[in-house]
């Protein structure tokens, strides 16, 4: 199983995580990975200063937007 991670804490919050998070979401389905990509939150991921963090498996993603989730998602999740 894969965890996707993204911080849903204030600072990633107003920086937009809830579409992050529906992004990876709709990824998940697109892929057809439903039950073997699990999508979690986290309050605080201590990367504040770095935009939306998000993590797979624990591994910090670079510079996640709503732009390059689908390429982020290929390169880190599909290709597991």
């Amino acid at each position: 199983m894969v965890v996707v991670t993204v911080c849903v804490g204030s600072s990633c919050y107003l920086r937009g995580a809830h579409k992050i998070a529906e992004a990876f979401e709709a990824a998940i389905l697109r892929h057809g990975l439903r039950g073997r990509v699990e999508l979690q939150g986290a309050f605080c991921m201590n990367r504040c200063l770095e935009g939306v963090a998000v993590a797979v498996n624990g591994e910090p993603l670079p510079r996640v937007t709503e732009g390059n989730v689908e390429d982020l998602f290929c390169t880190y999740v599909v290709r597991r």
